[in-house]
Parts: C-alpha cells; structure tokens; sequence
C-alpha cells in the first residue's frame, strides 16, 4: 500500500527524479521548445497575412496618382503665403470668396481629405507591417549566415617562420620603399 502512495505521488518510477522536479520547477528544454514553436507560428501567421503580391502597372500608376494631394497642399499652402505677401489685394478677394461657401461644403471636404488621408494611412502601415513581418522571417537565416562566417575563423595568414636566422627576421619587420606610393607622392 505504501508503494502505491509513492507510485500515485511520484509517478511509475521510470523517471522519478525528473516528474519530481518539473512539479516544483518547469522543464526549461520543453518551455523552450514551446517558445520556439509559438515564435514559429506567430511568424508563419504574420507571413501569410502581410504575403507580398505582385504588384501590377496599374496599381503602381494609381500608387503615384496617390503620391500628389500631400505635396499638392503643402505647396499649395506655402503659394499663398506667397500671394498674401506679393500680392495682398487678390489674396484677400479669394479669402473673402472663401468667406461664402457653406458650412455643409466645408464639412463635406474635411471628411472626404480626412477618409483619403486615413485609407492611405491604413495602407501604407500594412505594407509597412508587411515588410517587417517579411525581414522578421529573414531573420533566422541572417543569424544563421553570420554564425557561419565567424565560424570561418581569422583568414589571414600568419608570419612567416624564418627558422633561427634573425637577419631574415629584422628584413621582415624593416619597411622597405613602395616604388608605387613613392611615384604617387612625386604626382601629387
């Protein structure tokens, strides 16, 4: 009977000493190996989300068509800075024809900028996110690559052993003239 309290308590006797202690402290290797795999999937979810797609000639026209109305109203903005300074008296007919558009139409523009702006911005985070998602992926691979080349070690040689004969040694360590630097000196 007090066999079957330990067996019950510390499982069949296999691995004792391991089941014992993964009730007090979790099993690292396993954690691990769930950290990796939910990294993995989390990764395999953001790459099929953000996928890059081909874009077409028409997409990438209507993507600069889409570039213009931000520089178009910053210029537009610093042109009548300009007018107002140049020329006051027009600057001011158009303010005060400005002055007559209903209110209604005002708010029909702010919504139509404000709803462009915001699309675009919407978009332009996914692809932003799309990229990252992409160079996230690339990551392990990058890792791996420099693992390999620090791996590679130093790849210059060494000094050239010359045996006992000091004569041969001072030679090497005398800097002798570079007859390519000396004419590059005389030119320059």
């Amino acid at each position: 009977m007090v066999m079957d309290i330990l067996r019950a308590l510390f499982g069949s006797g296999a691995n004792v000493v391991r089941e014992t202690a993964e009730v007090f402290r979790v099993n690292a290797e396993a954690a691990d190996q769930r950290s990796v795999e939910t990294q993995r999937a989390a990764l395999e979810q953001m790459a099929g989300e953000f996928r890059l797609e081909n874009r077409g000639l028409f997409d990438r026209i209507i993507d600069g068509l889409n570039r213009i109305p931000r520089p178009a109203m910053a210029l537009g903005t610093i042109g009548l800075f300009v007018a107002a300074m140049v020329d006051p008296l027009w600057f001011g007919e158009r303010m005060a024809g400005l002055a007559l558009v209903p209110e209604p139409l005002w708010w029909l523009l702010g919504a139509i900028v404000s709803f462009y702006f915001g699309a675009r911005y919407q978009a332009k985070g996914q692809d932003f996110q799309r990229s990252i998602a992409s160079t996230i992926a690339r990551a392990p691979l990058v890792a791996e690559s420099i693992r390999t080349l620090r791996a590679l070690g130093p790849t210059s040689p060494g000094v050239a052993d010359s045996g006992g004969d000091a004569e041969v040694a001072l030679s090497a360590l005398t800097p002798t003239d570079n007859p390519a630097l000396a004419e590059w000196r005389r030119r320059g």
